[in-house]
């Protein structure tokens, strides 16, 4: 069956750091992406604006160059190429002056129609307040603006609502896109669907029935030359305050009233805030930090953090928590969240255990029952697994075996699956807040993690260590472990 393409109203995009690496690998090829499959209008504009000089016929260049990197050669076909590089336009700007300025207000009203006009903010948080301020002395904010912010929204409780109170002085919170692309993916869609299209499982989405979860973000790679930056982050700043955390809120949330995006947004942060505070008493046992040392990586040997840094630090690459719901939904149900550079292998999943039958009918030899659990894997090769148990076949008596129900994305739709970013970013011109953070979503989620840090201050919690291509440190195996349970380490 064919997608259906469904247009967007005519709109402009102005994306502040165009010539930046998120514009390279990401927002360029993926709005590329959706002019191919026929999802952008004819009046539609993408103007860069950075402080590179550069003009609009050289902008072109940069943009086919990163499209010749980023995109497929089966997916470059000439026409859609031409015709989307024959969108493009370039203004050089400063964020920290007025220079440009007129200049963008100029190339925007030059052949406008009423579009819708997105600023995507893909420049550091610093400069939040201060270009939305300049677009609002410039009168370049209508009711039928959006604007487009990145990660890090802050880097505590205070500092994200310093930054909401100044964008929230130009714009109104339903004109705010705070963007989380892992919330684009399409598996992290189809919990959703999952969840509340079919009777089956909702019924059994509760403590009564689900022993525990566990929720993984894992990468192969290093700071890979970005060590001065993560330092002032690390993993549980750059990673579990967004995106585990909206994912842990998916898989809780009650049933919302309505699809709609605050409906659904209302919900996410009844579970921020029904997380139980990790306080000096128990952060030792629910909480481990530690940084990866010199070892293996996909392509062979590997530094260790702090060779990368060349300095002593006590930044975390790999966080590994327990977190609890204090609701009836979820009371004793623990959330196991573990994040890290350098590990094993490269995934991102969800794995939902469910609890042991009660009673087994079977004699000995025909082995013990396994729990069913359903594995939802972000990436690599998106894909939803339910484990139950079978009769192994063929003769000889009753032997139970564990096997896998799935759905391969790649091998059960033959198209495309677009990028999150291609999802996002027009879902941004739709006016669809439904995948995006809001306000008091961010603020409740920092909440949380700064009682964390506030914790490892208090008991000044030593940083671990674990090798770099491993699953972490043996803190985190050993975490888990106390409660009887073990990691789902890639063999799902």
């Amino acid at each position: 069956m064919t997608r259906q393409i469904i247009p967007v109203e005519p709109f402009d995009y102005v994306i502040f750091g165009g010539t930046g690496d998120l514009a390279q690998r990401k927002l360029l090829p993926a709005l590329y992406q959706r002019d191919r499959d026929g999802q952008l209008p004819d009046a539609s504009r993408l103007i860069g604006a950075s402080r590179s000089d550069l003009s609009s016929e050289k902008y072109r260049a940069f943009a086919k160059e990163a499209l010749e990197e980023h995109i497929k050669p089966d997916e470059r076909e000439d026409d859609s190429l031409n015709r989307f590089l024959a969108r493009l336009d370039y203004v050089k700007i400063d964020a920290l002056s007025d220079d440009g300025w007129d200049a963008l207000r100029s190339t925007l009203d030059k052949n406008d129609q009423g579009q819708i006009r997105a600023y995507y903010l893909a420049v550091g948080p610093g400069l939040f307040g201060t270009i939305s301020n300049q677009l609002d002395k410039f009168g370049l904010i209508d009711d039928r603006s959006r604007l487009v912010i990145e990660k890090p929204l802050g880097r505590d409780l205070e500092s994200a609502q310093e930054l909401n109170k100044a964008i929230g002085k130009h714009f109104r919170e339903d004109q705010i896109f705070r963007i989380d692309h892992y919330l684009g993916k399409e598996t992290v869609q189809n919990l959703l669907a999952l969840r509340f299209a079919n009777a089956l499982f909702e019924p059994l989405w509760n403590s009564s029935h689900i022993d525990h979860v566990q929720i993984t973000v894992a990468e192969t790679v290093g700071v890979e030359g970005r060590a001065g930056y993560y330092d002032k982050s690390g993993a549980l700043r750059d990673m579990v305050q967004n995106h585990l955390l909206q994912l842990l809120c998916l898989v809780a949330m009650e049933p919302p009233a309505s699809g709609e995006a605050d409906a659904i947004r209302d919900e996410k942060l009844k579970v921020l805030r029904a997380l139980k505070p990790i306080t000096e008493d128990i952060v030792g046992a629910t909480t481990v930090r530690a940084q990866y040392t010199a070892g293996a990586g996909p392509d062979g040997k590997v530094e260790g953090y702090l060779d990368e840094l060349g300095e002593d630090s006590e930044t975390a690459t790999f966080v590994g928590l327990k977190a609890e719901i204090e609701n009836w939904r979820w009371s004793g149900v623990p959330f196991y969240l573990r994040t890290g550079k350098r590990m094993a292998m490269r995934m991102s999943e969800i794995v939902i255990h469910f609890r042991p039958v009660p009673h087994s009918i079977f004699a000995k030899d025909a082995g013990i029952p396994i729990s069913n659990k359903l594995v939802l894997r972000l990436q690599p090769d998106e894909s939803v697994k339910q484990w139950i148990m079978i009769k192994d076949p063929g003769p000889g008596g009753m032997r139970l075996k564990h096997v896998p129900l799935d759905m391969s994305f790649a091998e059960n739709f033959e198209e495309r699956s677009p990028d999150a970013y291609e999802r996002l970013l027009l879902d941004v011109i739709r006016g669809n807040q439904t995948l995006f953070m809001r306000s008091d979503e961010v603020e409740a989620a920092w909440r949380w993690i700064d009682g964390i840090f506030a914790g490892w201050d208090e008991t000044s919690q030593k940083v671990r260590n674990y090798t770099a291509g491993t699953w972490g440190p043996s803190q985190s195996i050993a975490m888990i472990e106390r409660d009887g349970r073990t990691w789902n380490d890639g063999d799902s």
